[in-house]
């Protein structure tokens, strides 16, 4: 498989969660603090909307000046500022100043000193100065008052390139002054001067609500963000300390949490990880438990050897010497025969992990072994009987046909070794819901209740007294659940109902599907 995927994701992999998350919200916070570059085109919008309007006034208040009498002028001149709101001044052709709205009184164009103003003004311009900056806004020069006649030859070109000239200026205190000069024909030239704070009070204005906007959402993202990294990155850290403490050994001391309370991904990797962990620890227990069976299973025959090589050196009867001889014969056979069946139950559960299941007809699995075992013929005058109640149709599993042939004739053979002089065994095949059911009946003692989920545990064995003793390991009955359960079936043992006597073996196994 390719590493592309991962190496795509390397840098983020070295990041928190809770990291990430933020950065995310961020991002999408940072998009909506963008609108403060739309302010900055909102405020260019009304300044050149007060620089034409300022053209027009301009053109209006030469025309009046045009038409006006001397003696008239300068009422008119204060009048027209007044209206206005602008400071007017009148120069002659030569650039002399003949008109000031300020000198007749009316100072409605004041600059304010920022040095004067209180602390907040000045935080509010250096908020604007850093809005501005991050924006990108162009910065007009500064606005400075002129003596009489000094910038006159530039006014002239202009005037005579453009007609109305209108500029804009930036005032101490940052706001827009905007200056505007038309010609009068036979005078001279008029011009008007505003302080427009209006602009910068309005674009304040809409600067605040949208940074109390942008303050409540951010704060609002971060805490449903830290509220989103807390709900999955704090369990997933309790997860992860767990199964730390699992790797360490402490698989015992471990109560991995399930968190029930969860019905997302995070709680169903929770669960998963808590039934992982409990069928570890089950895993872990059985091993223990198996190693110990295993040992005391190993030493009874080991024992028995060699008391019996110990006295064969001692002993000079011939028929002594031959009877330690098949003692030490039958503890190497049994010990032979416990070590392979304890290889085939300590393999059993990866083998079947691994086995491809193909379809298998139960009756006929069956008869087959039935037969074989007749052929070799069965003591004590054993029958055995085949009864298949499936309504005629064939029963049918998915399976390893091999292990299950090992699971059936186990089954036989205890029936076979617990059966009376002339008995029984009875092996029926049928169909429940979507289970496979088969019976296997003997007619010997029986198996006592409190003894019935014992005999499937490892190296338990109750032999009939005419069986020799070692003739079995114990291991028959664990390996034939072990291998029904890997096949999704269940095996029990029952009393039979229809004689006082007797054994009933009770296998499941699922159908196979069409």
């Amino acid at each position: 498989m390719s590493d592309e995927p991962q190496l795509a994701l390397r840098w983020s992999s070295r990041v928190s969660l809770t990291s990430r998350i933020l950065a995310v919200n961020i991002f999408a916070l940072a998009l909506l603090a963008g609108g403060f570059s739309y302010l900055d085109s909102f405020r260019s919008r009304i300044v050149d909307s007060r620089v034409a309007q300022a053209s027009r006034e301009v053109r209006l208040v030469a025309q009046s000046l045009a038409s006006a009498t001397d003696e008239r002028r300068d009422l008119l001149v204060l009048s027209l500022a007044r209206d206005t709101g602008s400071r007017i001044r009148l120069y002659d052709e030569e650039g002399r100043l003949l008109s000031d709205s300020r000198d007749l009184g009316l100072r409605n164009m004041v600059l304010r000193d920022p040095d004067k103003d209180p602390w907040g003004q000045d935080v509010a311009r250096f908020l604007d100065a850093v809005i501005d900056r991050v924006a990108g806004a162009e910065r007009a020069p500064t606005y400075r008052e002129h003596e009489a006649g000094l910038d006159w030859p530039d006014v002239r070109t202009a005037l005579t390139t453009h007609g109305t000239p209108a500029t804009v200026w930036r005032a101490p205190d940052r706001t827009p002054v905007i200056t505007a000069a038309a010609p009068i024909t036979g005078l001279g030239v008029v011009m008007t001067t505003v302080n427009a704070r209006d602009i910068t009070t309005t674009v304040r204005a809409e600067r605040y609500r949208l940074g109390v906007v942008l303050g409540i959402v951010s704060l609002v993202s971060v805490l449903l963000s830290l509220f989103l990294a807390r709900t999955i990155v704090r369990p997933l850290r309790r997860l992860a300390r767990a199964a730390v403490r699992v790797r360490l050994g402490r698989a015992r001391e471990v109560v991995v949490p399930r968190l029930p309370s969860r019905r997302d991904e995070i709680g169903s990797l929770a669960r998963a990880i808590s039934d992982m962990t409990q069928a570890l620890r089950a895993r872990i227990d059985a091993t223990e438990a198996f190693a110990a069976d295993l040992a005391h299973e190993l030493k009874n025959p080991l024992a028995s050897l060699r008391s019996a090589v110990d006295g064969l050196g001692n002993v000079k009867d011939p028929e002594l010497q031959a009877q330690l001889v098949a003692i030490i014969h039958d503890d190497v056979q049994r010990l032979d025969r416990l070590i392979t069946d304890i290889s085939d139950a300590s393999r059993l559960d990866a083998q079947l992990s691994r086995a491809t299941f193909e379809p298998l007809r139960l009756c006929e699995v069956i008869q087959a072994l039935v037969d074989q075992r007749t052929k070799r013929g069965l003591p004590h005058g054993v029958r055995i009987l085949v009864d298949q109640r499936s309504g005629g149709g064939p029963v049918t599993i998915l399976g390893e046909g091999t292990r299950l042939e090992r699971v059936f004739d186990n089954l036989i053979e205890n029936a076979i070794s617990f059966s009376p002089q002339n008995g029984l065994i009875t092996i029926s095949i049928g169909i429940e819901g979507d289970c496979a059911v088969v019976r296997v009946e003997d007619e010997g003692p029986g198996v006592p209740e409190e003894a019935r989920e014992a005999i499937f545990r490892r190296f338990h064995t109750v032999r009939p007294s005419r069986e020799a003793f070692g003739q079995h390991s114990g291991l028959g009955l664990a390996i034939a659940r072990t291998i029904v359960e890997g096949h999704q079936g269940s095996i029990h043992v029952e009393s039979r109902e229809d004689r006082l006597g007797g054994a009933r073996f009770v296998v499941r196994l699922p159908i196979a599907g069409e």
